[in-house]
């Protein structure tokens, strides 16, 4: 890990542990924190203004925001003011946020449509979409909202506009992909998180006179867990990689797919440690593993995830896949 990237994971540390101090503060006392530390300006270049990081800095906030269970777009807020800037738009003004699911028509540069699911599309000033093969830029003071929510509570609205200004660039980025990204790096920080916990539950809880991860099949569910939180960790950190090389589209749907699979294995792995207690309320395991349920379908689910996955590898041919693997590594 480079100097720069501790300084910037240490900042979020500390920033993202006070903020989850507070899980029930609201929105609107949240988000200045976050914009004050100018992790919207992650993935711009320090002559636009912004922290001149790369996707293995975003792969490394994202996860913090994870493990913390950070109420608070901060991967979808840097991700639209890096597609903004590289597709030459105008740079949003207060909260921007991506939408992951585009149904509608651009006409004469007016959108009419919905943006389903968008995070905290209620909240933001600027959602940033991909359609047609192109990056739309549109302001939430022209459309109507219809509030929705992830099984954890946090905002999934839909907004649709009727013949709402847009501005639009000829784009190649694939929101749902980075989105995508965004999620497995947040998976992978409440695996590790919910992985941690369930260790020191482990230790603490005493049954038939000796703490329960003395049993060998507490050990084993443990390390199965450890090995899926390592597996999703190192599927985004080589996601990221591709990304600083260029090109990452096979690298973000296979890190995608993996960290799904992991999200609910980890999370029933959790609960079995934890037994009753943590399907309680009041204990603060709930808080990752319904997380984890809601991430595991966002920006992509299994299924969408395999079949893309698959469709690569089968036009691949019978002799193409590893050829193939191995150039994306090099390159890497």
């Amino acid at each position: 890990m480079s100097e720069t990237r501790t300084l910037l994971t240490d900042t979020a540390d500390r920033l993202f542990t006070d903020l989850a101090a507070h899980p029930d503060a609201p929105f609107a006392e949240v988000w200045p924190s976050i914009a004050e530390a100018g992790f919207e300006s992650l993935l711009l270049g320090e002559d636009e203004g912004g922290f001149g990081g790369d996707w293995g800095d975003l792969f490394a906030v994202a996860r913090l925001a994870g493990s913390h269970a950070l109420a608070a777009p901060v991967g979808e807020a840097a991700v639209a003011a890096w597609a903004l800037t590289r597709a030459g738009l105008t740079p949003a003004e207060g909260l921007a946020t991506i939408a992951p699911a585009v149904d509608g028509c651009v006409e004469n540069g007016r959108f009419t449509g919905s943006l389903k699911a968008t995070p905290w599309g209620g909240a933001a000033q600027t959602v940033v979409a991909t359609h047609a093969g192109s990056l739309l830029r549109l302001q939430t003071t022209d459309c109507r909202i219809e509030s929705g929510h992830s099984p954890v509570g946090e905002p999934r609205d839909t907004l649709t506009f009727e013949g709402a200004v847009a501005e639009a660039a000829p784009s190649d980025i694939d929101l749902l992909a980075c989105g995508a990204f965004l999620r497995t790096a947040q998976i992978a920080g409440a695996l590790d998180a919910a992985l941690a916990a369930s260790i020191a539950y482990a230790n603490e809880r005493v049954q038939f006179g000796k703490p329960i991860s003395k049993f060998q099949t507490v050990q084993q569910t443990l390390a199965i867990f450890a090995i899926e939180a390592a597996a999703v960790n190192s599927a985004g950190q080589a996601a990221a990689r591709a990304a600083d090389a260029g090109v990452a589209d096979f690298e973000f749907a296979a890190a995608k797919l993996r960290a799904n699979i992991a999200a609910g294995q980890g999370a029933a792995l959790a609960h079995q440690v934890h037994g009753a207690i943590g399907f309680t309320q009041e204990h603060p395991l709930h808080r990752l593993t319904r997380r984890l349920a809601g991430w595991r379908s966002e920006f992509g689910s299994d299924r969408f995830w395999a079949q893309r996955l698959g469709r690569r590898v089968a036009g691949l041919g019978p002799d193409g896949l590893w050829p193939e693997l191995a150039r994306r590594s090099d390159a890497a």
